[in-house]
């Protein structure tokens, strides 16, 4: 099966998938959910894609194997990412902007972090970009690490084990096999819509900040001025004489 690579061919999940198999593809979900060099991997549409070969038999595992593999390896992967964010700490704010790092990414995943709580770490998962740098912020924040954990296997379960079945069960539908170049192009489409959602929230609620902010104001009326009025000026000169 041939797809429409979206972007550079290392980055598409078919090509990926055979070149690689099914360890590549662990690979690549454990350094996503977690690496700091992962956040530009094809992570949904990978495993969508995962799926959809598990299911036509290109790839022989079985299908309840697969899905428990790539949520041990997604859990695992924030795993790493949380004690890396442990160990190095308000460091990471401090890093400089490079090729693959960005300090915005860092920073858009501490105010999801911030505004959604433990419950980030399974909202993240859907959330590309930002769900590999959520475990790292929680890590960062010293967030109770009994709580990381639960957070951590349901949303590693819930977006590893969905994903790839979504893909398994659509799969089996004609259109979406003859089509599968649309639906890759469509699980990347959907994937970034919660960055759009969120970047015109955060547009619209700055705009309105600033509309609340009080316009500065001139002098007050009635307000003495710099200089003497003209009806005082005279006697205050007499006062002086």
């Amino acid at each position: 099966m041939t797809t429409l690579a979206l972007g550079p061919q290392w980055l598409d999940p078919d090509y990926l998938i055979e070149t690689f198999g099914l360890l590549g593809v662990l690979a690549i979900v454990f350094a996503e959910s977690g690496l700091l060099i992962g956040f530009f991997l094809p992570g949904d549409s990978l495993l969508f894609t995962t799926g959809l070969l598990v299911t036509t038999n290109v790839i022989k595992q079985d299908l309840w194997l697969v899905c428990v593999a790539v949520a041990v390896a997604a859990i695992v992967g924030d795993q790493a990412g949380y004690l890396f964010g442990r160990k190095v700490g308000p460091s990471l704010f401090r890093r400089p902007d490079s090729k693959l790092f960005k300090q915005e990414n860092v920073e858009k995943a501490h105010e999801f972090f911030e505004k959604h709580g433990p419950k980030s770490l399974i909202l993240a998962r859907f959330v590309p970009i930002v769900r590999t740098f959520t475990p790292i912020i929680a890590g960062v924040s010293r967030m109770n690490y009994r709580s990381f954990i639960i957070f951590n296997v349901i949303g590693g379960v819930l977006w590893g084990t969905g994903v790839t079945l979504l893909g398994s069960a659509l799969g089996k539908v004609d259109f979406v096999h003859q089509h599968i170049e649309l639906m890759l192009i469509a699980i990347v489409l959907l994937s970034i819509v919660p960055i759009v959602i969120e970047f015109l929230r955060a547009r619209g609620k700055a705009k309105k900040e600033a509309a609340a902010q009080p316009e500065p104001q001139g002098p007050a009326a009635g307000s003495p001025s710099q200089g003497p009025s003209p009806s005082q000026g005279p006697r205050g000169r007499h006062a002086k004489r």
